[in-house]
Order: structure tokens, then C-alpha cells, then sequence
């Protein structure tokens, strides 16, 4: 099939009150649309333990949302935003970070910001983001001042339920500034009951940055570049993949994310292991081949955006807009704190 390369072919009406700006009221009980060979199937979230099988593996992003925004002031008196990008060098220890600024202007070398009384230092410039040292460690400093990055697209202020809703219960690593949003689903009875089904678990990192929410701004999809971000497999994961391909089972990535990581450091079928560890800046569009991941479980996206773009690589372009304009027929709730889908690979991209 002729691979699809105009962005507009990745269009759809979504309503205005179908984006969840809050959590549901408890976790897992969220909608799960089913999207297979054999058509769309409608389940709540904590039912996809029925989709699983012994000898399946489940792959989860184990990383933890930072406390990434900053409210602050230019030493010029301005008021201006900071969004921590990445921390530079050691989690514990570094006092610089990749950032971005929102201000009236740019800000010029040299200058100083002023959070929470405390001076900021911009010593660098790289493209679109700002080189800061700040007088303590990041992690320590975002801690104390820093909240938590709610998706822009909300347009709302942070939340008290944010400080726990928009982190998974199995997140232990801090470094993302938006959340790996299909595991905010995920319970810990959920995983237990998986778990007694024969269901292996495994692990990975891939801590996501502020460009997960970066349009895509040409027609022609092939001029998109892709954000870089960060990633780990473990050795035991890998092992563990190789293992269930062996045996016959299948690979189910929770989110976009760890699909990334996974394709990221696949080659001829298996995980290298010279690629288990690295930045990734890989765009996965119609006509991608899949070497690692056999179903995904993931929250409606965007219109016209990469991610949406990776849900018809994988089920095909076709059939993902047949599920989502079911989706939006049933009223099923849109993007990060929305409802989610359980897809299964399809051998053909259309």
C-alpha cells in the first residue's frame, strides 16, 4: 500500500467537550475501546486483564513527572514562565538544566531570573531552549517551587488531584515533564491480577519532554522532526522480550512511549544491545515496520499530531479513524486524562 505522507489525511472533528480536563473519579474505571482485525469492542479500562493472556509480557514506563513549572520574575521586572526540559548530568546533584522560557522577549546571556526569591542563572542557548544554573540541585529546587506540568491544551491551573492523578502508582524515576498518560490507568490491584494470570511485567525509562506536545506544521509529514528525548531498557527486560517472542507470546507496550523506546532499539527482530541505552528521536508514520511490539494500550491523541500518526502505523490508517469517529460517537473522553484504546498490530498500513 501507498504510504500516506499528508498531515491533513490524519484529520478529525473532535468536539470541544469530549477533552477531559480533569481525572475520572477513580483510577481504572476509565472507557477501553478494542481495535482489532475483527472490529471495535467496548470495555471499561480494568476489564483489559481479559485481553491478556499467560505468557503475554506487559511493558510500563516506569518515569516520574517532575515538579517542571516555574513561575518567576526577569531581573528586569517582567514576569516569565520556566518549563525544565531535561536535568543535565546527575538527577541528584546537577544545578543546570535544558529549559524552556515563556517571556514578553527573549532573554539575553547572562541574565538572572528571579524564583521564589532565589537567583537563576542563563548561561547558554541551545535552539529553542535556555541553558539555567540554579543555586541548588534541580530536583531539590523543582521540589520546592516547581509544580506540576499539566498539559497546556487544558488551560487551567494545577490541581490539587494533579499531584497524584497525573503521575502512574509504578512511576519511580524522576525526569519527565509530561506523564506516560495510557499507565494512569493502571492500579496496583490491576497489575496484581494481571500478574495471577500468568502475565509477565517488565520495565523500562523514557523520561518525555515538552516537545511530546509539539505540532506537527508541515503538510508534508516527512519534513517533521521529531523531539529527542531520553531512554533505558534494563537488561532483564530485554531478556524478558526475547523470551516471550520465543515462547509465543506477546509483547503489550502501555503508551506511545515505551513503543519508542522499543522500536527505538530494535534490530532484525530483537533488542540490540548496543541501543538499550540512548536519545531517540525516531518518527514512526504509515509504512513503519514493528519489530518488538505486538499490542498497544494508549489514550486518544490530537488530531493531526505524530502520535496519532503512530496509531495508524500501527492499526492502520483506515481503521484508526474508524475507531476514533466511534469514539467520539459514544462520547469517549479525549487525551491525558481521557479514556483509552487497546490496539492490536496490523499487518497492513492503510
Amino acid at each position: 500500500m501507498q504510504e500516506k505522507t499528508k498531515l491533513s489525511d490524519f484529520d478529525f472533528v473532535l468536539p470541544d467537550e469530549l477533552i477531559a480536563q480533569y481525572p475520572s473519579e477513580s483510577r481504572g474505571k476509565e472507557r477501553l475501546l478494542r481495535v482489532s482485525s475483527a472490529g471495535l469492542e467496548h470495555y471499561q479500562f480494568d476489564d483489559i486483564s481479559k485481553l491478556i493472556g499467560e505468557g503475554d509480557l506487559i511493558v510500563l514506563n516506569n518515569t516520574k513527572v517532575l515538579k517542571a513549572r516555574l513561575k518567576g520574575l526577569k531581573d528586569s521586572g517582567g514576569s516569565c514562565e520556566i518549563m525544565v526540559e531535561r536535568i543535565l548530568g546527575d538527577f541528584e546533584q546537577s544545578r543546570e538544566a535544558l529549559c524552556q522560557i515563556r517571556a514578553s522577549k527573549p532573554i539575553k546571556m547572562g541574565r538572572k531570573l528571579l524564583v521564589g526569591g532565589h537567583k537563576v542563572h542563563c548561561s547558554a542557548r541551545e535552539k529553542e531552549f535556555y541553558v539555567l544554573k540554579f543555586p541548588v540541585s534541580v530536583g531539590d529546587f523543582l521540589e520546592t517551587f516547581g509544580e506540576i506540568p499539566i498539559p497546556p491544551y487544558l488551560g487551567r491551573s494545577q490541581s490539587s488531584i494533579d499531584q497524584s492523578r497525573y503521575q502512574t502508582v509504578y512511576g519511580k524515576h524522576p525526569g519527565a515533564v509530561a506523564a506516560p498518560t495510557a499507565g494512569l490507568h493502571i492500579t496496583e490491584e490491576l497489575l496484581e491480577e494481571i500478574k495471577g494470570k500468568g502475565v509477565r511485567v517488565a520495565e523500562l525509562t523514557l523520561h518525555i519532554g515538552a516537545g511530546t506536545f509539539q505540532p506537527i506544521r508541515s503538510e508534508n509529514i516527512k519534513e517533521h522532526q521529531m523531539h529527542r528525548e531520553r531512554y533505558e531498557i534494563p537488561k532483564e527486560t530485554a531478556d524478558q522480550i526475547h523470551s516471550t517472542k520465543s515462547d509465543g507470546g506477546r509483547v503489550v507496550a502501555v503508551g506511545t512511549t515505551v513503543v519508542r523506546a522499543l522500536e527505538s532499539a530494535a534490530a532484525d527482530g530483537v533488542l540490540d544491545e548496543h541501543k538499550l541505552n540512548g536519545d531517540t528521536s525516531l518518527f514512526i508514520t504509515p509504512g513503519f515496520e514493528f519489530q518488538i511490539v505486538d499490542c498497544m494500550v494508549t489514550n486518544f491523541h490530537l488530531p493531526r499530531s505524530s502520535l496519532l500518526l503512530m496509531v495508524a502505523a500501527f492499526v492502520g490508517q483506515k481503521r484508526v479513524l474508524q475507531a476514533y469517529k466511534e469514539a467520539v460517537k459514544e462520547g469517549y473522553r479525549f487525551f491525558s486524562y481521557g479514556d483509552a484504546s487497546w490496539l492490536e498490530k496490523n499487518s497492513c498500513s492503510n
